[in-house]
């Protein structure tokens, strides 16, 4: 008997539609061949896996559509070279925004569809802040997403996409599916699976997903800073008893619904000097604030400096991490370490809330083997110690900190670009603050401008009538 013959591709990144940063070919890792089945640990060994292309990014703005074509492109290629297919896993976010198209997720599925046929099994696996259209879900044989935020199951959900795949292929086929979006869109921030309600909703995707006659279920917030149709909450369940898969659809539909009032901040909220003002009177150290506005893993363009600015201001004494800004850096490297150095950083991608903004500072440190950063510096101004890197990066992790010699649990106040804490730092808080600061993710979506999402939506209409939330079966 044959193995299995099953496909890997995917192009995944989180784009704001809002951010005037624009996502190349160059910001994506594209891995092919070996170094793509290498990615995942978990791929049974009785199976032929066809690698062909997948490309990650850090969330920024929206793709071009010559870096799309061009990534793509090669997918088709890939897949017409590859000979039949059983199956194949569709590694993706989600929320992946290209000029001039509205929905490219379902533009790139149907066309692999259209390649490889109606019968070849897909499965795709997506970040719970993408977006699932009408014509993604139908594109698709089987979908779910992340039951965390922060992302903790993210290669738990890979596993349970392909381990799913796998045995549909062996003994069961084509299952239904159920498909329903919410008009509700709402920031990540506010939909932390930390806090109630997410806690208890998401808590309820597994005892769906437990019951005879479903394979799977699944519930995507959907994605707030990009200005289009499909952006909105959706669940889907999976499974071969049609009556049961509508019927619990429709229930974890309706409890997200219910909820919409309910979904509040993941931390407490305040403008940023009210945050720094809450800091520097607290004895908790370390205190991070998240300057949320302009957060790279969100699609923020990374180079808002407005921030940087009020920190100056009012003369902050911590770490602000950090800033993209490849001039003052390249100004940085040449001055070397201790020498002074007199730039305007930031405010170069998105000046929207701010241009760049001029200081001197003092060259504390250099790394200029930032695997992220490509080269990441330290300037000292007073007391506060600011990041600036020559590539986007977010600092997720202490050893991003160590690398350059600071010391978060040691500083009165870390400033970090991101919207809810990620668990390393979030572990390391002593106390928190989310800063609403503005941005290509600001978290005050009323004033972003959103025209072309589909109205009513909540928290756009609040006294919008209730919707109609009866699933499709697909």
């Amino acid at each position: 008997m044959k193995p299995l013959r099953i496909g890997i591709a995917g192009i995944a990144i989180e784009s704001s539609t809002f951010s005037p940063h624009r996502s190349t070919v160059d910001d994506f890792v594209v891995t092919r061949d070996r170094e793509l089945l290498a990615r995942y640990d978990f791929l049974p060994a009785d199976v032929e896996w066809v690698p062909l292309l997948h490309a990650k990014a850090l969330p920024g703005g929206a793709v071009t559509e010559e870096s799309y074509t061009e990534l793509s492109e090669e997918i088709f290629t890939r897949l017409r070279d590859a000979g039949p297919l059983d199956g194949l896993f569709f590694d993706i976010h989600g929320a992946m925004s290209v000029e001039g198209r509205l929905d490219v997720e379902a533009d790139l599925a149907e066309r692999i569809r259209e390649i490889i046929g109606p019968d070849v099994l897909v499965s795709a696996s997506m970040d719970l802040h993408g977006n699932v259209s009408r014509r993604l879900a139908r594109a698709v044989d089987l979908i779910t997403c992340y039951r965390m935020a922060p992302h903790e199951d993210a290669w738990d959900t890979r596993e349970r996409a392909v381990r799913n795949l796998v045995a549909r292929l062996r003994d069961g086929g084509k299952p239904a599916k159920a498909w329903v979006q919410v008009p509700v869109l709402l920031p990540g921030e506010k939909t932390s699976t930390r806090i109630e309600p997410a806690k208890s909703i998401y808590a309820r995707v597994p005892q769906v997903e437990a019951l005879d006659g479903v394979l799977d279920a699944a519930i995507w917030v959907g994605y707030a800073w990009a200005d289009e149709p499909r952006c909105q909450a959706a669940v889907v369940v999976t499974g071969d008893d049609r009556e049961l898969i509508a019927a619990k659809a429709a229930e974890l539909a309706r409890a997200y619904w219910d909820a919409r009032h309910d979904f509040a901040f993941v931390a407490p909220t305040g403008t940023l000097a009210e945050c720094v003002s809450i800091a520097k009177a607290s004895e908790a150290r370390p205190f991070f604030i998240s300057d949320s506005g302009d957060n790279p893993t969100a699609g923020g363009a990374g180079d808002t400096s407005w921030s940087l600015g009020e920190l100056l201001r009012l003369d902050v004494n911590g770490i602000y991490a950090a800033i993209v800004d490849p001039e003052t850096v390249a100004t940085a490297v040449r001055a070397g370490i201790g020498a002074t150095v007199t730039v305007e950083v930031g405010g170069k991608i998105d000046s929207g809330p701010c241009g760049p903004v001029p200081l001197t500072a003092r060259v504390e440190a250099i790394d200029a083997e930032d695997p992220v950063a490509g080269t990441a510096v330290v300037l000292a101004v007073g007391e506060l110690r600011v990041i600036v890197t020559a590539r986007r990066k977010p600092y997720h992790h202490e050893a991003d900190f160590t690398a350059l010699g600071l010391k978060p649990r040691e500083a009165e106040v870390v400033i970090v670009k991101i919207g809810y804490l990620e668990p390393e730092l979030y572990e390391m808080a002593a106390d928190w603050r989310l800063a609403l600061t503005p941005g290509g993710v600001d978290q005050d979506l009323l004033r972003l401008g959103h025209r072309r999402i589909e109205r009513p939506m909540f928290p756009f209409d609040p006294g919008m009538p209730a919707p109609d939330l009866t699933p499709e079966l697909l």
